[in-house]
């Protein structure tokens, strides 16, 4: 049995990452593949609920500080991740490590820095990052609402994730119709899919940012 695919979408606060999500999940149920969702940070746990708290603007914490607790929130996951995969069953990933150190990383941290905590998580088989304007997301509902939504810190996001941009990336302009961006998100996810089914060699990618400088 060929194990699971990690299939992540990655991009700017409004780019409508969620949304693809939960279309992407059901046209792959509907189709035969065992498939979950998993978005981060994963809220419900001790970690992911100091991360809330950071969020939602009812806790200060350092800078330094809530970039640890994000990666840790990615590890205490990455167990039951693995499993998952190793059984055959896709994950769609709603945010994953591009997301913690491009943000970081925007507010000031060192690149390097900020990618080390992560260094050895699985890595996503495909990631689709939704590429959004600044301008264009804060014409959308509910933008400003978290603390991160700031159009300054906003571009200097997108940059960072630009930079970030790896070897099994493909870059999807969120600027799209929910249905167009939906069609052609489905069309890299069951290529990918098929590759898998395929190699005759599959074990799981653990090198998180090993081929960036």
């Amino acid at each position: 049995m060929a194990r699971g695919r990690f299939i992540l979408l990655e991009g700017c606060d409004r780019a409508g990452k969620s949304t693809q999500c939960a279309m992407l999940v059901k046209a792959l149920q509907e189709r035969g593949h065992s498939v979950e969702l998993c978005k981060f940070p994963e809220r419900t746990t001790t970690i992911g609920q100091m991360i809330h708290a950071y969020l939602t603007n009812s806790k200060e914490l350092d800078d330094k500080a809530i970039h640890l607790l994000f990666s840790a929130n990615r590890w205490e996951a990455m167990q039951a991740m693995k499993r998952k995969l190793e059984q055959g069953t896709h994950l769609v990933v709603d945010r994953y490590a591009y997301s913690g150190v491009a943000f970081s990383t925007a507010k000031g941290l060192d690149l390097k820095w900020c990618m080390n905590p992560d260094k050895g998580l699985v890595r996503p088989d495909l990631t689709l990052f939704l590429d959004l304007p600044t301008a264009e997301a804060e014409r959308r509902g509910g933008f400003g609402e978290e603390r991160y939504e700031k159009r300054e810190l906003q571009e200097k996001v997108r940059e960072v994730f630009l930079r970030l941009k790896a070897k099994e990336w493909v870059v999807v302009d969120a600027r799209k119709s929910i249905e167009a961006m939906h069609q052609e998100i489905l069309n890299e996810a069951e290529q990918k899919i098929r590759e898998g089914e395929q190699a005759k060699e599959d074990a799981l990618l653990e090198d998180m940012f090993e081929d960036i400088c």
